[in-house]
């Protein structure tokens, strides 16, 4: 099938923005972009996220320093005065590690290169399980997103904000990497380790469930691998 298409992924290197960049490979030629924003694991994403590209043989490949974020602060994840705590699945609280407005300086940047480019689309792997903690992942954060997008760019451009994954559970993005053959063994989602995942840290618990909930046995290492119901 020819791809005509062209389309921007936001790819950290995290196994929902690669089954993201699977999903968006089976219509669309991929620009792959990555955002460095001064996070404990940069080094690590990074290495993903370049592994990732190299997986999918991208068209093209982007990769932006945000180091405005660890001068605001205000997220474990970019001061490390802050600790990353430890995981609670079941918590509605606003966790340590979000980022304030990440998505929204993510998008920006994605969106300024989809008109440079002539990117139809910009995808995202937000994920609205992960929204009672992080703001940004709500389907209508996107919605409003992509109206403010319709009326800041040029008159005759027309770029969709495409959230595939919103919907799914951890287990369900499991499943449909797989499907796809998305490269999960390529992947890093842990918060604060850059050599082995933690195991403990509300990324890796979550990443943890979503394998064993799908029967899975997730291939990257880990420090220590609790089980979480």
């Amino acid at each position: 099938m020819t791809k005509d298409k062209l389309a921007v992924v936001a790819v950290s290197g995290g196994m929902d923005s690669c089954v993201t960049a699977a999903i968006a490979n089976q219509t669309n030629r991929l620009a792959l972009i990555h955002i460095n924003y001064g996070q404990r694991t940069e080094t690590r994403e990074l290495k993903a996220f370049h592994d990732i590209a190299d997986f999918y043989n991208a068209e093209k490949r982007l990769v932006i320093d945000f180091g405005h974020f660890t001068k605001i602060g205000g997220s474990s994840l970019t001061d490390r005065s802050i600790e990353v705590t430890k995981a609670d699945l079941g918590s509605k609280e606003i966790p340590s590690s979000y980022v304030p407005f990440r998505n929204a300086n993510i998008l920006s940047a994605c969106v300024s290169w989809a008109e440079v480019i002539g990117a139809d689309a910009v995808f995202i792997g937000a994920v609205y399980e992960d929204a009672s903690g992080y703001p940004d992942c709500r389907p209508e954060f996107f919605e409003a997103y992509e109206k403010m997008v319709d009326l800041g760019t040029k008159p005759g451009t027309k770029i969709k904000i495409e959230t595939p994954i919103i919907h799914f559970s951890k287990a369900e993005i499991v499943k449909k990497g797989i499907e796809l053959n998305a490269p999960l063994n390529l992947t890093w989602s842990c918060y604060q380790n850059e050599d082995e995942a933690c195991g403990v840290c509300d990324s890796c618990a979550f990443r943890l469930r979503g394998f064993e909930q799908a029967g899975v046995e997730d291939p990257i290492s880990y420090k220590v691998r609790p089980k979480y119901d």
